[in-house]
């Protein structure tokens, strides 16, 4: 834990230049396998930088863990480093704390850094950053309801968003040809409500990442939504029809690019499955059409 503390203490004075610094005759920043910078422009349009280091103990050359070096828009740096998987839980609790501290002022710190560090490092610490957690663990009723909660926004016809909970028999939403891409609107014939229970949710968080990798750094154009719903609603993937809860890390589901307004695919980067606590769960019936808008994702129609 002493190290940890005293490491983020290290700064690098010039991220384009410093690839190699002692400090204290103890320790060592190095270049993260010579990478160049990440920089990354969320759907915000504010480019965010990026470098990785490993931080490594002189004696012996025992690397400790990778130090993440964030830079704002405005120059503002922020430092957090990511521990060697054989740490004990106390320093992982304190980067865990870190990197929320972080993303309570930078907004979607953690998902860059997700990015980043999926690209970069071991899946093992990927798992790690999220907590390890293992989603079958979690209690919670897997039933036939086959649904989301009341809070996901649904696209209506007019390209508002309204809450799923407040979609009343009669209003107009957006649903798309899967196989054309193309989007018109139909009528909402009814609003389905099961009642409360501790429904287990699956989460996706899905990325647009477009990569412009130069000789002196990598440009990202980073685009995210997340999506959640009972584990077995459907939902359409490159490779047909799928539950969400059988969908993986990696595969596509097609969403709005609200930036450009159209249909494109997204891919899974984290998948969790959790207890949603005590809450009604809503599913629209459509008049046609096969599929909805969710909080820009497209589903299918139950």
């Amino acid at each position: 834990m002493a190290e940890y503390t005293k490491g983020k203490t290290y700064a690098i004075a010039d991220l384009d230049k410093d690839t190699y610094v002692k400090f204290d005759n103890a320790y060592v920043l190095d270049r993260y396998e010579s990478r160049k910078p990440y920089f990354i422009t969320g759907s915000d349009n504010l480019k965010k930088r990026i470098d990785l280091y490993k931080f490594i103990a002189k004696e012996g050359m025992q690397e400790i863990g990778t130090m993440v070096f964030y830079t704002s828009e405005t120059g503002k740096k922020y430092q957090a480093l990511v521990p060697d998987f054989t740490a004990d839980a106390k320093v992982w609790a304190a980067y865990f704390q870190d990197i929320d501290d972080i993303n309570k002022v930078e907004k979607n710190f953690i998902l860059k850094l997700s990015y980043v560090l999926s690209k970069e490092l071991s899946f093992q610490q990927y798992k790690v950053l999220n907590n390890g957690k293992d989603m079958k663990e979690e209690s919670a009723t897997y039933g036939n309801d086959i649904c989301f909660p009341g809070d996901e926004l649904v696209t209506m016809s007019n390209g508002s968003k309204k809450l799923l909970k407040d979609v009343k028999s009669g209003d107009e939403v957006i649903t798309i040809d899967p196989l054309t891409r193309k989007s018109s609107a139909t009528r909402v014939k009814e609003l389905t409500v099961h009642a409360a229970k501790n429904y287990a949710l699956t989460r996706l968080v899905l990325i647009s990442a477009k990569e412009n990798n130069t000789i002196s750094a990598i440009g990202v154009i980073l685009r995210a939504k997340v999506l959640q719903a009972t584990p077995n609603h459907p939902m359409a993937t490159k490779e047909g029809r799928l539950k969400i809860g059988d969908i993986n890390i990696g595969q596509q589901v097609l969403c709005l690019n609200e930036q450009t307004g159209k249909y494109e695919a997204y891919t899974v980067l984290q998948k969790n499955e959790l207890a949603g606590g005590v809450q009604n769960v809503y599913n629209i019936v459509a008049e046609k059409g096969s599929t909805i808008l969710m909080n820009g994702v497209m589903v299918l129609q139950k």
